[in-house]
């Protein structure tokens, strides 16, 4: 958290500083309004780049096997299983009933046990952890 706030907070820094020198420029005549424009764009165009590289491209966990070990471990029932594979698939409780040939309320009781052993509070925290348990 400190290190994102420093690094924004010199990226603004950066940007002042950038501002102050091309109003200084443009006030001494040494440089044309277009000019200034077009470095100040591509200061924003390189930081965006930066942070896109940053943010967006992150390792991603390898793809492998799921790991039935582990759904066995927190104590999944298939029926659960193949419920939160509905979940991650973006199903409504509805859906998935259909889906499975269930009742609309034993769906609703399989997904708060998977919410319970998952330790998450909503649907897309608990797909989010499983993802991250290689279970999905």
């Amino acid at each position: 958290m400190k290190k994102t706030v420093l690094v924004f907070g010199l990226l603004i820094l950066a940007l002042l500083l950038l501002f102050q020198i091309s109003k200084y420029s443009i006030v001494s005549g040494n440089l044309q309004v277009e000019m200034a424009i077009a470095v100040v764009a591509i200061v924003f165009f390189l930081i965006g780049v930066y942070l896109n590289k940053k943010s967006l491209h992150r390792n991603k966990l390898p793809q492998g096997e799921i790991d039935y070990q582990k759904i066995e471990a927190l104590g999944l029932s298939k029926r659960e299983y193949e419920v939160l594979r509905e979940i991650s698939k973006g199903a409504s409780n509805q859906e998935i009933a259909d889906r499975l040939f269930l009742s609309e309320s034993t769906v609703k009781t399989h997904v708060s046990n998977v919410l319970l052993k998952l330790n998450a509070k909503r649907r897309t925290q608990a797909v989010q952890i499983a993802l991250e348990m290689q279970i999905l």
